[in-house]
């Protein structure tokens, strides 16, 4: 069995989405590989997206840590049994891809997200292109903004872009929900490598199906392989007060050169 999705490999937070399924898909099945295919991500599990997103949808995201709402680890039960905790790592730079912060509730923007997927008829190729204002679940007349991980936000994010700070005054735009939350997965395993300039990092795609712990490290560029392409984006500061971060578009390192 298979299933595939529509993805934009220039949107880091679609990327690292397409390695969310593929970690998700590997632990619920035991056995999964994933690759990209002319505008695609293509997954061989045995399973169906729906299938998937119907199991991830209806666990409970659990706050590790009751008293922090803001960089709490987060805990996604079984059967996936899984803890994402990738922001505070020091060690081999998950921090530094951390795009939420101050007042920016962390579980409640994950719980959001993941809730807003329950609906099967968003269960479709073009998942990540599903846009739509996102309510808590606990609080259904309140409203959810993002992490930031989809580059489509980004450009639109700053003052300088739009002649006024949509943050600043507490507005309320479309998100897409299913690049959100499936990036917070994705990053637990599969980092992008950093260029020695602030902020900007790449990754690689791969078109060889591959199993989650053999695409980690081709995604980083930490083993060689034929068929890849890489992309450098930039986790860029979108407020002035530079705290808030969103990722940048991404350009292919070989048209660049």
């Amino acid at each position: 069995m298979s299933f595939r999705v529509q993805v934009d490999v220039t949107n880091p937070g679609q990327f690292f989405a397409c390695c969310g399924l593929l970690e998700l898909a590997t632990r619920l099945t035991g056995d999964a590989k994933g690759h990209f295919e002319g505008g695609h991500f293509i997954v061989a599990a045995e399973c169906t997206l729906s299938g998937l997103l119907d199991r991830w949808t209806s666990t409970r995201l659990v706050q590790v840590d009751p008293e922090d709402d803001a960089s709490s680890p987060i805990h996604v039960p079984a059967p996936f049994d899984l803890r994402l905790d990738w922001w505070k790592d020091e060690g081999s730079g998950g921090r530094e891809l951390k795009v939420w912060a101050g007042t920016m509730q962390s579980v409640r923007i994950a719980q959001a997200m993941v809730a807003s997927l329950r609906d099967p008829a968003l269960h479709a190729e073009d998942l990540f292109d599903r846009g739509f204002i996102v309510y808590d679940p606990h609080d259904p007349a309140k409203k959810v903004e993002p992490f930031y991980f989809d580059a489509r936000r980004a450009p639109n994010a700053h003052s300088r872009d739009v002649g006024f700070s949509p943050n600043d005054l507490d507005l309320t735009t479309t998100a897409f929900p299913a690049a959100e939350a499936l990036c917070l997965v994705g990053l637990q395993r599969c980092r992008p490598a950093p260029t020695g300039q602030k902020r900007v990092f790449t990754y690689r795609t791969w078109g060889t199906p591959l199993p989650i712990p053999i695409a980690a490290p081709v995604v980083s560029a930490a083993v060689p392989m034929a068929g890849t392409r890489t992309y450098q984006f930039e986790n860029w500061y979108r407020t002035g007060q530079k705290k808030h971060k969103a990722f940048r578009p991404a350009v292919s390192v070989e048209e660049r050169r």
